[in-house]
């Protein structure tokens, strides 16, 4: 509500939180595994469509795996996956 241009003691009091603790929040560094979130999700977003969109969760995560040595669970590929938005292509099959 705050980037809105809404008054920071508005937007505090309709979420229900402290004004004092607004601000130590909005200057607090990012957390380590939002730092690692945004950089596997780049990863993933650029292994994607080297795979032409063809790849899903498993096999993007056998790439990180076993082509980037990055270790990383397959929840945490499914989990970025859905918030970046890449889906697979579907499987075409022939009559």
């Amino acid at each position: 509500m705050a980037r809105e241009h809404q008054p920071v003691q508005l937007a505090c009091r309709v979420l229900h939180v402290a004004e004092s603790g607004y601000y130590p929040w909005w200057d607090r560094v990012p957390s380590n595994p939002l730092v690692r979130h945004a950089w596997l999700t780049e990863a993933i977003v650029g292994i994607h469509p080297a795979s032409r969109g063809t790849y899903g969760s498993r096999r993007l995560h056998a790439e990180l795996r076993l082509g980037l040595s990055i270790h990383v669970s397959h929840g945490t590929v499914e989990l970025l996956m859905r918030r970046a938005g890449p889906r697979s292509a579907p499987a075409t099959s022939t009559p």
